[in-house]
């Protein structure tokens, strides 16, 4: 099988495809056929050395859509399963999705009904579970009002289709004014400038995604109304701390956090019930095969088109 080994951190010409032999299922990791996989700027990160829990050599690649090759001794999943796998330490802790097949803990594969090609499955594991995720996170009921801090990211299209589905009144932001049509074509009600990490309005929110993260946290809280959230769930900004931070601005408001981490198969399956029934997507702006990843990662950093960089491994 193909596999894109990375032995030192670097440019994209770090990225290597080299032979080797599919895994044998162990115990309790089953082998999974790689159909598909998104391309995310995060990975970029990884490849470049700024993940410093990532060791190399290293196949790097948080999720992937596919099948089941070989099951574990202790899998309860058979040969042929259309399966999901996200997170989990998957191209981080042990080698991801960049090859052809991957050795996978069971506890990591995730059964899903989806009839649809795995190029299009591929947009929504990580991008909508997050989003699902962050969503279930603000409590709230059909009928609120819903920011989304960064809605131009792939999770951000996510959750204004999720979040409409689930009955809420939903306004995303972009740093680019040329892109607020776009977000609205995508199916949110309002769409707003951010600049200069401060939203370009006067409303209030009864719960706020935050994409752009530690830098515009106390203007999303300022911009929250009494009782609500804010979920604060991506780095898109790359700072990790808050300067300056008053806490007493939160006096009856919420904050939290959320990762895809901990995935609930409930919670997929209840995802890809709306997904299916509602026929839910976001933008797939370009699809590459296994042997131009090299240019999908140039792609990636460097196209504004909104939406998910897809790898087709057939």
């Amino acid at each position: 099988m193909r596999a894109v080994v990375i032995d030192k951190p670097g440019d994209a010409s770090v990225m290597n495809i080299v032979e080797r032999p599919i895994p044998d299922a162990t115990k309790h990791q089953s082998v999974m056929k790689i159909h598909a996989f998104g391309v995310h700027r995060y990975e970029v990160l990884t490849r470049e050395g700024g993940s410093p829990s990532v060791k190399f050599p290293r196949v790097i690649g948080v999720e992937a859509v596919g099948e089941i090759a070989q099951v574990s001794e202790d899998s309860k999943l058979k040969v042929g399963q259309k399966v999901i796998t996200m997170m989990g330490g998957f191209g981080r802790e042990v080698d991801g999705s960049y090859q052809e097949y991957a050795l996978v803990d069971d506890a990591n594969l995730y059964p899903v009904s989806y009839e649809g090609d795995w190029v299009t499955l591929a947009q929504y594991p990580e991008n909508f579970y997050t989003a699902f995720g962050a969503i279930k996170s603000l409590n709230l009921k059909p009928g609120q009002t819903l920011l989304l801090r960064g809605g131009t990211s792939a999770v951000g299209l996510s959750a204004i289709q999720l979040a409409k589905v689930m009955g809420l009144q939903v306004t995303a932001t972009t740093r680019r004014e040329n892109m607020l049509q776009p977000l609205l074509d995508n199916g949110a009600d309002d769409a707003i400038l951010d600049v200069d990490n401060k939203l370009k309005t006067d409303k209030n929110y009864d719960g706020i995604i935050d994409m752009v993260g530690t830098v515009s946290l106390s203007n999303s809280i300022a911009h929250l109304n009494q009782g609500g959230t804010v979920s604060l769930i991506g780095l898109l900004a790359g700072e990790w701390t808050v300067d300056n931070f008053n806490p007493f601005t939160l006096a009856g408001k919420y904050l939290t956090c959320f990762d895809s981490t901990d995935v609930h198969q409930e919670w997929v399956d209840e995802m890809f019930e709306m997904i299916s029934k509602n026929n839910l997507q976001i933008p797939i702006p370009r699809v590459f095969k296994l042997d131009q990843i090299r240019e999908a990662h140039d792609y990636v950093m460097k196209s504004r088109d909104m939406g998910q960089v897809i790898i087709d491994n057939d």
